[in-house]
């Protein structure tokens, strides 16, 4: 009794919860809300340990990535909010996500060579293919301006 009883009292044992008996436990929270992110530092953390990119990854790294991997997500949202709402629609469908990268420039830069399904591409008529009447009538309104002066000139001489 001396043997066990006394070593229960004064230290716990190895591998026991110290834990005060009806004590309130703490709530754990993630790391995610204390990073304030709605992306996950956990899973983040653990994709980066899985895809063995490095032997060690840092605490923070995780938070970092995350953190960089939300901020593109919102940026993207974002302008493709406004491609939806530019086409009056609710939806943000992968055209309007192709609109909002492709009108982009740093998006643009960054996704340069990707491909997005059903996409469709931006649209573009080249100013070679745009028919000429419009370069015509601009061409003659000034020609017109030149000849009324000369006329306006040959006038008087007549009269």
């Amino acid at each position: 009794m001396d043997a066990s009883g006394t070593a229960a009292v004064g230290k716990p044992k190895k591998g026991a919860a110290v834990r005060k008996a009806g004590g309130p436990r703490k709530k754990s929270v993630s790391r995610s809300v204390k990073a304030g992110l709605q992306f996950p530092v956990g899973r983040v953390g653990r994709y980066l340990k899985k895809g063995r990119y490095a032997q060690r990854v840092g605490t923070g790294a995780p938070v970092y990535l995350a953190a960089v991997l939300e901020y593109l997500a919102a940026e993207l949202l974002e302008l493709a909010g406004n491609a939806a709402k530019d086409n009056k629609k609710s939806r943000i469908i992968p055209r309007h996500l192709l609109l909002a990268i492709r009108n982009d420039e740093e998006l643009g830069k960054l996704l340069a060579g990707v491909t997005i399904a059903h996409g469709g591409v931006l649209p573009k008529i080249h100013s070679v293919l745009l028919p000429k009447k419009t370069v015509e009538k601009e061409a003659k309104s000034p020609k017109k301006a030149a000849k009324s002066p000369k006329k306006a000139a040959k006038s008087p001489k007549k009269a």
